[in-house]
Parts: C-alpha cells; structure tokens; sequence
C-alpha cells in the first residue's frame, strides 16, 4: 500500500473510531488524520503479533478492521490523556 493509500485509511478509521466512541472528542481532520495513521500502524503491529500477518493491501477487510481497531485504542488514550490535563488545570 502507498504512502497516499495509508494516509486515506488513517483518515477514514479515525473517522470511523471518531463515531464509534461515544462523547465529543473535539478534534479536527487533521488530527483525525494523526490519530488514524497512529491507530492504523498499532493496529498493523497488533495484527502483526496475533495473526502472524499486519496490514496488506488497501481494499482488505483484514486491513480495515485492524486500522479501526488501533484507532479507536489511540482515541482511547488521547481522550484519557486530554481530560486528565483538563481536569488538573
């Protein structure tokens, strides 16, 4: 998968992991962007680990459910990182 492939699929299953969580998570697409190719790269290393295979091409269910899965794990912890430094200042 090229480099303009994989920034698509970040920002598509940043997207997606945006409207699976519940809660306004106040982040605009480029951010959404960062935290989808972040959360599609974990989900590849996670995929990686359990499956013996990560990401493979574009159009791969395999693919997709692995990129929303890192997404919504890195949504996750920028949510509980953010609203930490919320909450102490």
């Amino acid at each position: 998968m090229g480099i303009l492939g994989f920034l698509i699929l970040g920002l598509i299953a940043g997207a997606i992991a945006k409207a699976i969580l519940p809660g306004r998570q106040g982040v605009g697409w480029v951010l959404t962007l960062v935290l989808g190719v972040v959360g599609a790269l974990l989900g590849g290393w996670i995929g990686s680990l359990i499956f013996g295979g990560g990401l493979a091409e574009f159009f791969d269910l395999r693919t997709w459910l692995l990129a929303i899965l890192g997404s919504v794990i890195v949504l996750l912890v920028y949510g509980a990182i953010t609203s930490r430094s919320h909450r102490g200042a």
